[in-house]
């Protein structure tokens, strides 16, 4: 069984005169749960999870846990690029109830093939529930290739793969050397139909932190069968995503969160608010949408 199928939102991470700001983040998973989202990711890239700590990273899981209370899948985002690190990350999450991990590729330190197969192992072989494997080269330097994800895909803990490098042609050589016990996820959000057509199982998305209810409905469309209307959908929601994307994630997603009255335009440094530029297209795009008034 998959760990989710459908759309999995990577929340935000909210903040409040610096500290993790759980009111608002209480809220936004209820709102997220009532529009129907599959699962919650948390911690995770658009988490801003490189700006929190161990131990903030085990409180905020524990609390999405406890208020999620079994009504969707919570997983947790983990990973480093220390292996020892990564390994005390992981059970210190699973240990605070996730019911599955994000873990991302190694980052700066650029490992082989050979580094990464270890790496990967070593974690799922200390840990109790399901891994999902993140490739993101954009922001890590390094690419899981299809050899890897056909080695790794047979690892018991390891239950699919977050592909974000964008490479349609890779995404579909690693399809096509997958069993039906591994799961294709998409990692952007403007390829969700596409990888689904390849057999996906459904997307971890940024967009949904702003239309859970829509994304999940375009998911939901194509899996049901009605494969034209999430084209439909997916090429529909285009300038919305390229919105999101203005400038580096999670930037412009947290301000139209903010827009949308659903948090503070709060960030972490190295993060910061956005340039005015994309605050107006943004508030624009938000409006042509019908989620600003």
């Amino acid at each position: 069984m998959p760990l989710f199928t459908g759309a999995a939102t990577a929340l935000i991470t909210p903040f409040k005169d610096g500290k993790i700001d759980y009111v608002s983040m209480g809220k936004l998973i209820e709102w997220q749960i009532t529009q129907g989202a599959d699962a919650l990711v948390i911690g995770g890239t658009t988490g801003e999870a490189a700006t929190l700590s161990a131990q903030e990273k085990a409180q905020l899981v524990k609390f999405a846990v406890d208020l999620a209370s079994g009504r969707l899948p919570v997983i947790a985002g983990a990973g480093s690029n220390c292996t020892a690190d990564a390994v005390s990350l992981s059970l210190s999450l699973e240990e605070a109830g996730a019911d599955g991990l994000l873990i991302v590729t190694p980052y700066y330190n650029k490992c082989t093939d050979s580094g990464l197969l270890a790496h990967f192992e070593t974690i799922a072989d200390r840990v109790h529930v399901p891994v999902i494997m993140y490739s993101v080269p954009s922001r890590t330097g390094v690419n899981i290739s299809p050899r890897i994800v056909r080695i790794l895909a047979d690892h018991p803990m390891i239950a699919g793969i977050k592909e974000a490098s964008g490479n349609i042609s890779q995404i579909c050589e690693i399809a096509s050397c997958i069993g039906e016990s591994f799961s294709l996820y998409a990692g952007n959000d403007d390829q969700t139909v596409p990888v689904l057509s390849l057999g996906g199982s459904g997307c971890i998305s940024t967009v949904a932190n702003i239309i859970p209810a829509r994304f999940s409905a375009m998911i939901r469309s194509f899996l049901a069968g009605d494969t034209a209307a999430a084209a439909r959908e997916q090429v529909a929601l285009k300038p919305l995503i390229d919105a999101l994307f203005l400038e580096v994630n999670p930037v412009p997603v947290k301000a139209a969160l903010s827009m949308m009255g659903k948090c503070a335009a709060e960030y972490r440094l190295p993060m910061c608010p956005p340039s005015n530029k994309t605050l107006y297209i943004l508030y624009d795009t938000l409006k042509e949408y019908g989620l600003v008034q």
